[in-house]
């Protein structure tokens, strides 16, 4: 099934359900024009907007995925000519996702690190790692975190879900910004002060709270899981907003990263790329 049959099938699909074009937007996380564009055949939809829309409409993905045949003798799954890119730009985004997720393991086994050696030296009021150590270890958290979150600036990109890309990208800015900070207080300062943490655990806490609702909006594609991330987001931001409780915060944050780091693993199964040769022998094509 191509365009324009796609678009009629899910036009066909919208009102057995009996929704409006503005109802299954709403589910979809895409513009009307959008829909409107699939439905009459005027553009083929990636395959994130595919899964939003069917799953939308309870319709299983599979029973449009059939086998055809080319018309070269090797048959050719119908669900990947939907999603047929450019070679490079396919292994690239094969690549910066696997990246990011071998990224978010190290990250979080480095924030494990961090956050002990940041807790005993809030407790003893000074440093109790040498500074080299220091600056290389929280140096190193940083690169893996943004390199995490490069992943989801990526993946947010790729669905439509701005939402996504924005707070990825506030993060990751946000963070080096606080570890520039905290590596000129240990080294330079008298070390952090009690109000600068206190509103940073606010911020941090705002910006957590929409990314958790980005998260949830991932629900369509990689499944629950998206939904769960996002809940512990959110409750990690609600405890963050309150100073007090920032520490509980921390540990709510732990589950909601891990499973932050199955969702690009999956990412990477959904978009990996293939390679279909032609009976001839001829050029490549990169299908995902």
């Amino acid at each position: 099934m191509r365009q324009p049959e796609l678009g009629r099938k899910i036009l066909e699909l919208r009102k057995e359900k009996g929704l409006t074009q503005e109802e299954l937007v709403e589910k979809c996380n895409i513009s009307v024009r959008t829909l409107q564009r699939i439905e009459t055949g005027e553009v083929t939809p990636r395959i994130f907007t595919i899964r939003t829309i069917l799953a939308a409409l309870d319709y299983d993905l599979s029973t449009i995925a059939e086998n055809e045949d080319t018309g070269t003798g090797t048959p050719v799954n119908t669900l990947r000519e939907y999603l047929l890119l450019e070679s490079d730009s396919t292994a690239f985004l094969t690549s910066q996702l696997t990246v990011a997720w071998i990224s978010g393991v190290l990250y979080f086994m480095l924030s494990l690190y961090e956050g002990a050696a940041e807790i005993a030296s809030l407790q003893a009021d000074r440093l109790t790692v040498a500074e080299a150590y220091y600056v290389v270890l929280k140096v190193a958290v940083l690169v893996t975190f943004v390199l995490f979150q490069r992943g989801f600036v990526a993946l947010g990109g790729l669905s439509a879900n701005y939402l996504l890309r924005i707070t990825s990208f506030v993060l990751i800015i946000g963070d080096v910004v606080v570890t520039g900070y905290d590596i000129a207080s240990a080294l330079y300062g008298p070390g952090p002060d009690a109000f600068i943490l206190g509103a940073e655990a606010f911020t941090y806490g705002g910006i957590m709270i929409v990314y958790g609702v980005a998260l949830r909006r991932l629900r369509p594609i990689v499944g629950g899981i998206a939904g769960y991330a996002g809940l512990f987001e959110i409750i990690a931001g609600c405890l963050f907003l309150t100073v007090v409780f920032s520490f509980i915060g921390f540990f709510v944050l732990m589950p909601a990263e891990l499973l932050q780091i199955i969702i690009l693993y999956k990412s990477v199964d959904i978009a990996k790329v293939t390679r279909v040769t032609d009976s001839s022998g001829g050029a490549t094509q990169a299908v995902v």
